[in-house]
């Protein structure tokens, strides 16, 4: 099976922090050889796995960008790493995570404000082939809003990161807020 690539349909135009490459890289035989190694991390993806509700996926988007946020700030991505499901832990050192996200830790982008503003999302929620849940959409701050493209995987029945594209761009209130007569760039 050829891996997937994210579908990002202009959400993510501009700066791109993104863990799909080593998505790419990770096909699930790679993420079994390294379960098979480590049998206390196996995955138990229960194939009646369901779409979390509303405020289940609320949670997961949060916490997500939440856990991104405190290994920016404290320069420790381990945590980030240890909460991700198999698959990522194996494509995904704590180097390359820091390096993943030099660019949103390096623009001092923080992203504690997303807990006051509800996870718009592009396209419904979806569980995949391979049973992976996949949720696309923005946080609507001020003056830039948060993008994000996520993948997760039912590991011991909860889902899990295993792939994020994450980045910020000019909220659309924003660009839209220029008085007539003058150019949006």
């Amino acid at each position: 099976m050829a891996p997937r690539t994210p579908r990002t349909d202009g959400l993510f135009a501009g700066r791109l922090r993104c863990i799909f490459r080593r998505y790419k890289k990770t096909t699930p035989a790679t993420a079994q050889k390294a379960i098979n190694k480590n049998p206390a991390a196996a995955s138990t993806a229960t194939p009646q796995a369901k779409v979390p509700d509303g405020p289940g996926l609320n949670i997961l988007i949060r916490r997500t960008i939440l856990t991104i946020n405190d290994a920016m700030l404290s320069d420790n991505y381990s945590v980030l790493r240890d909460l991700s499901a198999p698959g990522f832990q194996v494509g995904n050192s704590q180097a390359a995570l820091a390096k993943i996200f030099a660019d949103l830790k390096n623009r001092n982008i923080d992203l504690a404000p997303i807990l006051m503003f509800d996870p718009k999302l592009v396209r419904p929620p979806e569980i995949d082939r391979d049973g992976m849940l996949h949720l696309s959409g923005i946080l609507p701050t001020q003056p830039e809003q948060v993008n994000f493209d996520m993948l997760f995987q039912n590991v011991s029945d909860h889902w899990r990161m295993f792939g994020i594209a994450l980045n910020t761009s000019r909220s659309q209130a924003s660009s839209s807020s220029a008085r007539p007569g003058e150019s949006k760039p």
